[in-house]
């Protein structure tokens, strides 16, 4: 352990074990041990992801299940699953909230440990585990409409992304048909360029194809429209060559720019690719037909210049205000 502390940074043992203490709770013997991370059962590594409460958990894994793409994501038992593949490794994660814990407990798998620390902060990233719900609440509690949704349901997140490059793709593949629609395109997609695990766990049997196979692929046989298959060429190849980055170190002024260059991409889908892929806690993807819906359902016009303007008051979480009115069932105790 010593030679982890120094390897990290650390200039001393006491600041690593005060901090270690901070962080975890615990001593860093203790995780040794495997008291907070270590094999959990079958080859996989466990880690606890911390947040800050209150956490809408069962909001967010709804939303999750009800987009997961087949072969490449499942949510069961109030876990969430997939196949993950990253620069060095490929593998699988599940992650579990706990409540008690104020903790999402993350399984992983990976054929190669080096991308762990990378595979953490996606997870982080996917969950918004890094918001803090108290002061977004607050400044979001001053709009009459969402000020009691809050109070009945607090702690929804913004949900992020694993991976970049598949968001977009499911913006893309998502545009004007409903969800069922895009998840069976997107299980069609994986079903012909994705490679398969070696062995399938669960519903899992696929990596998501990456931009560059994208890229060389013919995409006939998918039911993909000829514009759709014409903007995922293009998006990939973007990716593909470096020309366009979607993580959350990407400039997203510039970024944003590159994906409205992209045939097909307009500012909705440019602004959910942000809101999710980007981390812009600001994005408002005004035109958005299930946040017009999920408006008007209050009494509430939802034409994309009256939700924007009236969102001038959430800046700079304007993307944290979107998804609250749109939990319908979660608020039918109301008015």
């Amino acid at each position: 352990m010593t030679d982890v502390a120094f390897a990290a940074g650390f200039a001393s043992i006491r600041q690593f074990n005060a901090t270690m203490q901070a962080a975890y709770g615990c001593r860093p013997t203790d995780l040794r041990r495997g008291d907070q991370v270590g094999v959990v059962g079958g080859g996989e590594l466990g880690l606890r992801l911390s947040y800050r409460p209150p956490f809408a958990a069962d909001v967010l894994l709804a939303y999750l299940a009800r987009r997961t793409i087949p072969g490449v994501e499942e949510v069961v038992d109030g876990r969430y699953r997939r196949t993950v593949a990253l620069p060095r490794s490929r593998g699988t994660i599940e992650l579990e909230p706990q409540a008690d814990t104020s903790s999402v407990l993350l399984r992983v798998c990976l054929d190669d440990l080096r991308d762990l620390g990378l595979l953490s902060q996606r997870c982080r990233q996917l969950f918004d585990l890094e918001s803090d719900p108290l002061p977004i609440g607050q400044i979001l509690a001053a709009d009459p409409l969402l000020a009691p949704l809050i109070a009945v349901r607090p702690g929804i997140r913004v949900p992020g992304t694993i991976d970049g490059f598949e968001l977009a793709v499911r913006a893309i593949v998502g545009q004007q048909i409903s969800v069922a629609g895009a998840r069976t395109l997107l299980g069609r997609l994986v079903n012909k360029l994705g490679a398969p695990l070696a062995a399938p766990r669960g519903a899992l049997t696929h990596f998501f194809p990456s931009a560059a196979v994208v890229a060389e692929s013919d995409l006939k046989g998918i039911g993909l429209t000829a514009a759709r298959a014409t903007s995922l060429l293009a998006l990939a190849q973007a990716v593909a060559t470096g020309t366009l980055m979607l993580d959350r170190g990407a400039d997203r002024e510039k970024t944003q720019a590159r994906l409205l260059a992209v045939p097909g991409v307009g500012p909705w889908t440019a602004s959910y690719i942000a809101m999710r892929a980007l981390g812009d806690p600001d994005a408002l993807p005004a035109t958005d037909l299930g946040l017009r819906r999920a408006l008007e359902r209050y009494g509430v016009d939802g034409a994309a210049r009256v939700l924007t303007a009236r969102a001038e008051a959430w800046r700079p979480w304007r993307a944290s205000g979107c998804p609250i009115p749109t939990r319908r069932r979660l608020y039918e105790c109301l008015p």
